[in-house]
């Protein structure tokens, strides 16, 4: 895609790689996570080679996503941090669904509604590593009562975790403009003026 210079940079390469790779792996956890949840979703381990495999990888996967989800909170953290702005904006969360979305509060890089969004999924993904490991049965030997209520946590934080990137996919999808940023960095001025108008200003200077 040929960039336009007046195009402004939302997400640099590391951020966009990083970014992909925490997607790829909830992708594969996901599947694999659920070959073991139902019987019904059993035939999902043959996109790992089978049952034996799908036991072995999916927690080895896990850490891979742990370490570069880390990373990337730690990136993003400062930037979602709650404001008075972001309360209002959540507020009048309804104009932007009916899609009057030029009257919603100025926002910054991330609106109320993603902030809200990533300390869900940091919530998410805390639970969900540290079940992992009290369930990794091969590196401890913990009562089993813990190990099953560990796996009870593990299961209800992993459905939890799938609806939110359901909702994270679908308002990129909604959003026009928005995949592009993560696929190429850049957004252009219209898109950052009308959805988040105050980091608009601090990029590019301008008052109006």
């Amino acid at each position: 895609m040929k960039r336009n210079p007046r195009d402004l940079v939302r997400y640099n390469a590391s951020e966009r790689a990083n970014h992909w790779v925490v997607g790829i792996c909830f992708i594969l956890l996901a599947l694999s996570g659920l070959a073991f949840f139902h019987p019904a979703f059993f035939p999902l381990t043959q996109l790992f080679g089978g049952g034996t495999w799908t036991r072995i990888l999916h927690p080895y996967i896990g850490v891979v996503m742990a370490v570069f989800f880390i990373l990337m909170a730690l990136r993003f953290a400062r930037l979602n941090v709650i404001e008075p702005r972001d309360v209002e904006w959540l507020k009048n969360v309804n104009k932007m669904i009916d899609g009057n979305d030029h009257d919603m509060p100025e926002q910054g890089k991330y609106n109320g509604g993603q902030k809200l969004l990533f300390w869900g999924l940091v919530i998410g993904m805390l639970l969900i590593a540290v079940t992992g490991v009290l369930m990794w049965r091969s590196w401890w030997n913990l009562p089993v009562d813990v190990v099953r209520a560990a796996s009870v946590i593990h299961a209800i934080a992993a459905v939890f975790m799938i609806a939110l990137i359901i909702m994270h996919v679908y308002a990129a999808i909604w959003t026009r403009g928005t995949i592009r940023a993560m696929l190429y960095g850049t957004v252009t001025r219209a898109w950052a003026k009308q959805h988040h108008r105050g980091w608009y200003r601090k990029m590019t200077g301008d008052k109006d």
